[in-house]
C-alpha cells in the first residue's frame, strides 16, 4: 500500500492541528483517533482536505512502513504545517494510529451510505437527487468538457478533479485528480479544449485536457498578477460565448470603497490574458456567472454585505446586457437599501439595480440555465441558483438550489427546487450547478464533498 503526504496550506493545517490538540483523548482504535484527529484535515476517508490525500500512490517520504510513520505523526512536518503530536498522543496509540494508515480503506457504498440522508433532501415530485461522486474534497466550481468529464474545483484541498462516467450509468467511475498544490482553484472552465483554473492570484490553463486530465498534465501561466487578497479573494472564472474569459475580483473587505482599485469588478480577457479590462463593476463578491441562451447577455450573482442585522440586506440576481454598468456597492445595496457609511449623498436610483433580490445572508453562488429537453418544459431556458447558505444569520436561510422563473429579463418567481436545509438541520451546502448532456443537473456541494445528479422520472 501506498499512502500519499504531499504539501499543506500551512495554516489551514496548524489550524486543524491546534483545534485537535484540545481534545481529551477517549479514542481506543486506530480508526477512531484518526476520526477524532486526523479526519478534519485528510478528509473522512483520507481523501485529502486541508492536508494530503492518505491513500493515492504519491509518498515523499521514503517508504511507507510503521515505524516511518510513527516517527512523522510524533514529530509532524514543520515546514509543510503538520504539527507534531507526541505531546498529544501517547505511544500506543501513535502505534495504532499508524496501524490504521497502513490498512487498505474500506470501500464505502456510495449509495447505501448516502440513502437516508438522501431521503430528507427535499426534491419536487418527479424529480430524484442521486450522488454522482463522492470523495470530491470541498467541492466548488464545475466544469463539463465535450465528452461529459466533469471538472471541480476546490477550495481547502488546493486540488482540481475529473469525474470520468466511462459506463454512462449516471455515477461517476473515478474520481481523478488533475492537480493538486494549488491555491484555492474555486474556478475551473473549458474553452478551445483547454482547461482554464483560477487561483487566488492566477489563471492557469492545462491544454487539451479530455486527453490528458488522467496525466498529472503541466500546466501554463496565462495571467499571475490577480489581486491575492484572502477576504474574498478566492476568484472563479467562465468562459463567455464570446470567446473571451470572464473573471471577478470582489472587495478584500465586508464593506469598503475601492472603486478606484482593480477590486468590486468583473473583468473581461482573452484566452491569453490579454486585453484584461473591467466589464462590469459596484460588485462586492460574485461567485457565479451565466449567459442566457437565447441573448447571450450575461447573468451573476453577489453575495451582500454582511453586518446590518439577520433580514438585510439581501443578495442579488443580476443582468448584464453590456459593458460599463455599475451595481450599486458599496453605495447602494440589493437595489433599495442606501449603505450607513459609504451610501451619503448617494441614490440607489443612480445604480443598476437587480433582476432578483434573492434573500438576505443566502449567499448566491453558481448559477445556469437550463437548456436541455430532459425537464420538463416549463424548466426549459430557465435559471438555477445554488445558495450556499448563511453562515451568521439567528435563523438559517439558503442552503438551497432554487429556480428563477423569467418572462423575458423580468422576474416572474424564485422557488425552492433541492432544498438542502430541514429544521436548521443542514444536509449540504450547494455551490455550483452545470448540466450533462442528456440534460441531468449536477450540484457541487462543498460541505459534503459530493456533487449530485438530479434527473426527472415523472411524466413530461
Amino acid at each position: 500500500m501506498v499512502i500519499g503526504m504531499n504539501s499543506y496550506l500551512k495554516f489551514g493545517a496548524i489550524l486543524c492541528g491546534l483545534v485537535l490538540a484540545a481534545t481529551s483523548i477517549a479514542a481506543e482504535t486506530g480508526g477512531d483517533l484518526y476520526a477524532t484527529y486526523c479526519s478534519q484535515c485528510h478528509g473522512k476517508n483520507r481523501e485529502g482536505a486541508v492536508g494530503p490525500n492518505l491513500v493515492d500512490a504519491t509518498w515523499i517520504h521514503g517508504e511507507p512502513t510503521k515505524s516511518r510513520l510513527i516517527d512523522i505523526i510524533s514529530k509532524g512536518v514543520a515546514d509543510k504545517g503538520m504539527p507534531a503530536w507526541s505531546s498529544v498522543l501517547n505511544k500506543q496509540q501513535l502505534a495504532q494510529l499508524a496501524d490504521f494508515l497502513l490498512t487498505k480503506p474500506v470501500a464505502v457504498n456510495t449509495e447505501a451510505a448516502s440513502a437516508a440522508e438522501l431521503a430528507k433532501i427535499r426534491v419536487p415530485k418527479g424529480f430524484k437527487l442521486s450522488v454522482y461522486a463522492d470523495g470530491v474534497s470541498n467541492a466548488r466550481g464545475l466544469a463539463i468538457d465535450e465528452n461529459d468529464v466533469v471538472y471541480v474545483g476546490s477550495r481547502k484541498a488546493g486540488k482540481v478533479y475529473a469525474l470520468v462516467d466511462a459506463n454512462k450509468d449516471g455515477v461517476a467511475d473515478k474520481v481523478i485528480t488533475v492537480a493538486e498544490g494549488l491555491d484555492s482553484p474555486i474556478g475551473v472552465t473549458v474553452l478551445n479544449k483547454n482547461l482554464y483554473v483560477a487561483e487566488v492570484g492566477r489563471v492557469i490553463r492545462f491544454d487539451d485536457i479530455s486527453k490528458n486530465y488522467a496525466n498529472k498534465p503541466a500546466y501554463k501561466i496565462v495571467k499571475d498578477d490577480l489581486p491575492n487578497d484572502r477576504w474574498h479573494g478566492e476568484k472563479i472564472i467562465k468562459a463567455g460565448p464570446d470567446g473571451k474569459l470572464y473573471i471577478p475580483v470582489g472587495a478584500p473587505c465586508n464593506v469598503c470603497d475601492k472603486e478606484n482599485g482593480p477590486h468590486t469588478k468583473i473583468y473581461r480577457m482573452n484566452p491569453d490574458g490579454s486585453d484584461f479590462k473591467p466589464f462590469a463593476s459596484g460588485i462586492r463578491n460574485s461567485v457565479g456567472f451565466t449567459w442566457h441562451p437565447q441573448t447571450q447577455e450575461l447573468w451573476f450573482t453577489d453575495n451582500g454585505r454582511d453586518e446590518l442585522g439577520d433580514n438585510t440586506p439581501s443578495c442579488e440576481l443580476n443582468r448584464a446586457p453590456k459593458a460599463g454598468m455599475h451595481f450599486g456597492f458599496p453605495y447602494c445595496h440589493s437595489g433599495v437599501l442606501l449603505d450607513p457609511e459609504f451610501g451619503k449623498g448617494k441614490s440607489c436610483s443612480d445604480y443598476v439595480a437587480p433582476v432578483a433580490q434573492l434573500g438576505p445572508h443566502v449567499a448566491p453562488l453558481g448559477l445556469a440555465f437550463n437548456t436541455g429537453n430532459h425537464f420538463p418544459a416549463q424548466y426549459r431556458n430557465q435559471l438555477f441558483v445554488a445558495e450556499h447558505g448563511s453562515w451568521n444569520r439567528t435563523q438559517k436561510i439558503g442552503y438551497r438550489v432554487s429556480v428563477v422563473t423569467l418572462a423575458g429579463n423580468q422576474l416572474l418567481s424564485d422557488t425552492p427546487f433541492i432544498e438542502f436545509l430541514q429544521d436548521e438541520n443542514v444536509l449540504g451546502r450547494p455551490v455550483d450547478v452545470a448540466f450533462l448532456s442528456d440534460g441531468s443537473m449536477l450540484i457541487s456541494d462543498d460541505d459534503r464533498g459530493r456533487v449530485y445528479r438530479v434527473t426527472y422520472t415523472g411524466n413530461k
